[in-house]
């Protein structure tokens, strides 16, 4: 398929800027049985079964943002990967004004060098301090690596540290949260397990490429970022008995699905699992450890609405998006969410 096939239009009103608080009282598209009704977050416990299982990512997005002094300017890196005790990837700006060699100083204590330069932007650390003092070093000066569409001139605010999180974040690894999880609350947890909906963990250490556009015409031809996740052995064996005994397995988001996915391609069941994944999921992709999947909107032209696609059915998740449009729905991070069944 090629790259405008999952093009369309989204007026920039659309997309939000700040969450809605309570975060359950977002706006919930849910499209079972290829029909469309209109609910809020807060419905989920009518929407689905007793005995389903939501399987949640419990990454924790990290303060990746770093912004420095570069001689007479700045500079400011999104960290993307950590290479060893002292070194990261990250994505520079400005990146033509960070060269090998460059020095950049975030604090007294903390600066770091530009050991490599990629295209795109992309450049190599080294920082002054490595190991757990490195890890102490991004907390205290970095923010919220929040996305470019939302709009923060000053930078992330205060109340992004905890809007940017979701309640499951456990495991700190991440540099974009994983989205679908910002709705949920203490409230709708409780309402959920009243309900015998159970909950699942992984872990998917969401990465900066989520947002790097599709360079190519031919999505076939896109190289996939990859991420670090893992599923313990615990957890594999209480989705294999959720799957034997015909209970739904409902992945929360897109990085839960592509975790999950990634260990069910290995052998069509659910088995403890740590390393790293490049799974690119498009239209006629037959995905098998999920049966319903619930998501924010995506980006046009964007892998993930490529992996909804694959889903739910290209023809169908056009459609869905067309509608959310019209009726006003909010897209991306801090948007609203859809609830999706698997097309079979």
């Amino acid at each position: 398929m090629k790259l405008d096939d999952f093009d369309y239009h989204l007026p920039s009103d659309l997309i939000a800027q700040q969450p809605v608080e309570p975060r359950d009282s977002a706006r919930l598209l849910s499209c079972l049985g290829h029909q469309h009704a209109h609910h809020i977050i807060r419905d989920l416990p009518d929407l689905l079964q007793p005995g389903d299982v939501m399987v949640v990512n419990n990454t924790k997005v990290i303060p990746a943002l770093l912004t420095g002094a570069r001689g007479e300017g700045q500079a400011r890196f999104t960290l993307l990967k950590r290479l060893g005790p002292d070194s990261w990837t990250a994505f520079a700006k400005p990146a033509r004004k960070c060269p090998v060699g460059t020095i950049v100083t975030f604090a007294d204590d903390f600066s770091c060098e530009v050991i490599g330069v990629e295209e795109g932007g992309g450049v190599s650390l080294r920082f002054s301090c490595s190991g757990t003092a490195l890890d102490d070093a991004i907390l205290r000066y970095g923010a919220m690596p929040l996305p470019p569409y939302i709009k923060r001139p000053d930078g992330p605010d205060e109340a992004d540290e905890s809007t940017y999180q979701t309640m499951f974040a456990k495991h700190s690894g991440a540099v974009a949260a994983p989205t679908a999880g910002l709705h949920f609350t203490d409230e709708l947890k409780s309402a959920l397990l009243a309900k015998d909906i159970r909950f699942e963990e992984v872990t998917l250490h969401v990465g900066a490429g989520t947002f790097l556009p599709v360079k190519v015409d031919e999505i076939a031809d896109h190289k996939m970022h990859s991420e670090w996740g893992s599923m313990s052995e615990e957890t594999a064996a209480r989705l294999n008995e959720a799957r034997a005994e015909g209970r739904r397995i409902i992945a929360v988001g897109t990085t839960s699905l592509r975790i999950c996915e990634t260990i069910w391609q290995k052998s069509q069941s659910f088995t403890a699992f740590s390393g790293e994944t490049d799974i690119f999921i498009t239209p006629g992709f037959q995905v098998g450890s999920a049966d319903m999947l619930m998501t924010n909107f995506h980006l046009p032209k964007s892998t993930l609405l490529m992996l909804v696609s694959a889903f739910s059915g290209y023809e169908f998740m056009m459609e869905t998006y067309d509608l959310a449009v019209s009726e006003g729905y909010r897209f991306f991070s801090y948007g609203d969410a859809c609830l999706l069944e698997r097309r079979t």
